[in-house]
């Protein structure tokens, strides 16, 4: 796989591009994911370089997770979650007060049919929590604050 760092309006974005076949492709953002349809008729002719390049844009249609293992890190601070895609809150697994572990389980959100574990970024006790069950989020949304 190919492994990128990419900024995308202030936010980092951990991405590796796999297999490419067809008009699909084998992509991992944040650790979560994604099976991707690529749209349009720029594809690559050859491997892509191991080392970070800067991207084109192209349009990409997302089929989401193949696993609910997904893991949402926080980019706006060391320990803010926030929604790495738009999608609901299903689940607050900790409230206000609980400690965490690094890697524990917080928030399951349901984004395009797929469930998607939300995972403390490190240990701490929970210090916010700025959803509600059942409430929509976007991309970069702070779901909850860990310190």
């Amino acid at each position: 796989m190919t492994q990128y760092i990419l900024t995308i309006n202030d936010q980092l974005f951990e991405v590796e591009i796999g297999a490419i076949q067809g008009d699909e492709a084998q992509v991992i953002v944040n650790q979560t994911p994604y099976q991707v349809k690529i749209d349009g008729a720029a594809r690559p002719t050859a491997t892509l370089p191991a080392a970070p390049m800067a991207l084109q844009p192209t349009a990409v249609s997302m089929a989401m997770p193949a696993a609910p293992k997904a893991v949402a890190r926080g980019v706006a601070g060391a320990g803010t979650i926030a929604a790495p895609i738009p999608g609901k809150i299903l689940q607050l697994a900790v409230r206000v007060g609980d400690r965490v572990k690094n890697g524990q389980t917080v928030a399951i959100m349901e984004a395009m049919k797929m469930e998607n574990n939300l995972l403390a970024p490190m240990d701490g006790t929970v210090k916010e929590i700025r959803v509600a069950v059942g409430g929509d989020v976007g991309t970069g949304d702070v779901i909850m604050v860990i310190g």
